[in-house]
């Protein structure tokens, strides 16, 4: 393969060395920046509508949706973008950040409650987008593309199959290929994430602990990846055989240190994971506890007293 003049139409040959001062300056991708732009927009539009309604919608959704949506762009509308076409450690902060990242922000922001809260339901007979919504989320489509089964190897393959076959080379030979790349880590990172997390309403709903068991059933085969980069002795991925010559930089140790990134990020995702299932967790117990207390409450602690009366009981019969 000619690497020449490799991605858009060598206009990385002439790039500067990698500082991320350059890194971060404004790239201007006009396909993820119209879809960030859109992401806030309609995001805002939909809390604004349920404020209106006099409905709460609670400040840490809107937080978590904004930080995920200035992950994207961070990474996706700056000059890592162009890095990242030469780069194979920018390129692999990239896939992380919009795999691993802000597919858990986007998510901890509950797009599909809100939309489901804010979308108008259109009358008998019809179907707007609310209902449209609905039927999409009762889907044997969706119960199948959420389900474990589908989920944690297609989040394998991801890597796998993707990196060492021709397939990434391909698509790394054009500006739209590498976009393409990108929306599909961004899909596979919020397929995975979604019953795991558990905020939105999904076809499946496993217990906190099986979800902790998707999650770390995914994480190893990252860990390993990263490992895989950072242990070979050669470079294993033609795209970044030859960087060019003005970044200053060596293509085997370049490897090394997308291997580095690829194995510490597997951890970060776990983490946040785990703080927000273990937070959902004692929030369930702690509403289920609240029932309780309030049906003890209602029926004058009626069960209570029923035990009470047959300990009772027990020692009368006991003298």
């Amino acid at each position: 393969m000619d690497h020449s003049g490799h991605g858009m139409d060598g206009m990385n040959m002439d790039l500067p060395p990698f500082t991320l001062g350059r890194g971060l300056e404004f790239g201007g991708d006009p396909f993820f920046l119209v879809g960030c732009l859109l992401g806030l927009g309609l995001y805002g539009w939909a809390v604004l509508r349920l404020r209106r309604r006099g409905d709460a919608w609670p400040v840490g959704r809107i937080v978590a949706w904004a930080l995920g949506v200035v992950t994207v762009a961070l990474v996706m509308c700056t000059k890592l973008n162009d890095y990242g076409m030469a780069m194979f450690s920018v390129h692999m902060v990239q896939h992380m950040v919009v795999s691993m990242l802000s597919p858990i922000l986007l998510l901890l922001g509950a797009p599909v409650t809100l939309a489901l809260r804010a979308l108008p339901a259109a009358g008998r007979g019809r179907k707007g987008p609310r209902e449209l919504l609905v039927a999409l989320l009762h889907s044997r489509y969706m119960r199948i593309i959420t389900h474990p089964a589908f989920t944690i190897p297609l989040f394998i393959a991801s890597l796998y199959a993707l990196y060492f076959s021709p397939l990434f080379d391909f698509l790394m030979e054009s500006r739209a290929g590498h976009i393409g790349m990108m929306v599909h880590f961004l899909a596979v990172g919020l397929v995975f994430f979604w019953p795991i997390m558990g905020v939105d309403p999904g076809p499946h709903r496993p217990g906190y602990v099986m979800r902790m068991l998707e999650l770390f059933a995914g994480m190893p085969f990252h860990a390993f990846f990263g490992i895989a980069l950072m242990m070979a002795t050669e470079p294993m991925v033609d795209t970044f055989v030859h960087p060019p010559a003005s970044l200053g930089i060596e293509a085997l140790a370049d490897q090394t240190a997308a291997g580095g990134i690829a194995w510490a990020f597997s951890e970060i995702p776990s983490v946040v994971v785990l703080i927000a299932l273990v937070y959902q967790w004692y929030k369930s117990e702690k509403r289920q506890s609240q029932r309780t207390d309030r049906a003890a409450d209602r029926n004058g602690d009626k069960d209570l007293a029923d035990y009470n009366a047959y300990l009772a009981s027990l020692h009368a019969r006991g003298r």
